[in-house]
């Protein structure tokens, strides 16, 4: 297969990698360990030289079974894994953590789980925002002075927190999802990549599995599958987005491929720095994934999918929204960098500002009232933090301060006149994955 350099940072892997989590969580059992192993070794002999992994995914599991199964061929080949969180006593996720002990801690344990000396690529797996980037950057970069990491990534960040973790220590490479029916960071996130040399790893870029054409409205998952719980994939969704289905199985008959591939190969032609890790359990979708990068799309399937895009509204959140009560914190993987909930008596100038300028994922500002609960006088704030603030539909940031508070952390005061204040609450509602990918 041909080989793809991640951005500027002279890190060569193979244009498809192998996203691993799949075989060992979130879409229902496990895979056997030993079919596991030989579907990855598989991928090896195939020309796929770049394997990402995660402690989040099992949690520790598929660390392991990645450790095991290329250790025959480990200098052939790029792992990529992950810091980030804390877990209970059973395995569950019970926190964000990118505190740099804990960064050092999760590289040592992974280095074992891997069965190496060295990881080459070590993203931060959602944004923290307890602990500054310019922080968890500088302790990756520090480990990659010892030698034990080789390269820092992050994951679904913030343009704003790209550029600051990249001053610290260069960024080899962002992992966001992205695909045909997830394309919001062409907005803002592959121009600042493009700018500052760093290469995109599409994570689910096959819509976790929908846009094969292997699911339909009547599909019924396991048990244990978090595609239960997204609202893309409700009967209702699923029925609605069949178009988008419908549309690469048209271009993929003329291209004589498959609907994957083509969604493979769009991914690919967007820009040379692109490496898209599709996950698999079976063996013939790998050898699908594979030959995908052998598809050539022209300049008229090029026309026909923007234009065919342009009519169709993909339905439902990509991932379920939370909810949690007054006081509680709810911390996961959610997309961006912003918390998730915090309920804070205070909360510092510093702290609003680093949530404001980390996150491109903020939809608008609001205040609550004292006696009603509920968000009021959203232009009003909104235009005092215009600057900051992104239109999407999809996502909803609430920060409710005083005005005194807004208007000297942006060093600006407010036009109109706002309602009565809690101080410093801070409430998103941005879609939370579950799993992490």
């Amino acid at each position: 297969m041909r080989k793809r350099e991640l951005g500027k940072s002279g890190l060569q892997v193979s244009a498809i990698g192998l996203g691993c989590m799949g075989l060992s969580y979130g879409y229902g059992p496990a895979t056997d360990i030993s079919e596991a192993i030989a579907l990855i070794r598989r991928a090896f002999e195939r020309g796929v030289t770049f394997f990402d992994t995660a402690e989040a995914y099992g949690p520790y599991k598929n660390e392991e079974l990645l450790g095991e199964a290329l250790a025959p061929f480990r200098e052939e080949v790029v792992i990529a894994t992950k810091f980030g969180f804390n877990f209970d006593a059973n395995g569950g996720q019970s926190g964000m953590n990118s505190r740099p002990e804990q960064i050092r801690a999760v590289a040592d344990q992974a280095l074992k789980r891997l069965k190496t000396d060295v990881i080459d690529l070590f993203y931060q797996h959602r944004v923290d925002t307890d602990v500054p980037i310019e922080d968890v950057a500088g302790t990756v970069k520090a480990l990659i002075a010892e030698g034990k990491v080789r390269h820092l990534g992050l994951s679904e960040a913030g343009a704003q927190t790209i550029r600051r973790a990249h001053t610290v220590q260069p960024v080899a490479a962002l992992q966001s999802e992205y695909s045909l029916w997830w394309r919001e960071p062409e907005q803002e996130i592959l121009p600042t990549l493009e700018e500052l040399g760093i290469g995109f790893v599409p994570f689910s870029p096959l819509g976790k599995g929908f846009l094969t054409g292997a699911i339909s409205e009547t599909t019924t998952f396991d048990s244990k599958d978090f595609r239960n719980i997204v609202p893309r994939f409700s009967q209702e969704a699923r029925k609605a987005n069949q178009v988008l289905v419908d549309l690469l199985a048209e271009i993929a008959t003329r291209k004589k491929a498959t609907s994957a591939q083509v969604a493979l190969a769009w991914l690919l032609a967007q820009k040379r720095w692109i490496v898209p890790i599709p996950g698999t359990t079976k063996l013939h979708r790998l050898e699908e994934n594979i030959q995908a990068a052998e598809v050539e799309l022209t300049a008229e399937d090029f026309a026909s999918i923007e234009s065919a895009l342009a009519t169709i509204k993909v339905e439902g959140d990509r991932y379920p929204r939370p909810s949690a009560g007054k006081g509680q914190s709810l911390r996961s993987g959610q997309t961006g960098s912003d918390v998730s909930f915090e309920h804070q008596k205070k909360c510092s100038r510093s702290r609003l500002r680093s949530l404001l300028h980390q996150s491109h994922h903020f939809l608008g500002v609001g205040a609550f009232s004292r006696k009603a609960g509920i968000a009021s006088s959203f232009a009003t704030i909104s235009a005092i933090l215009g600057h900051c603030v992104k239109s999407n539909p999809k996502r909803l940031a609430l920060i409710a301060c005083g005005k005194r508070k807004i208007s000297a952390i942006l060093g600006r005061s407010p036009t109109t006149k706002a309602p009565c204040l809690r101080p410093a609450i801070i409430v998103s509602t941005a879609p939370m994955p579950s799993p992490i990918q």
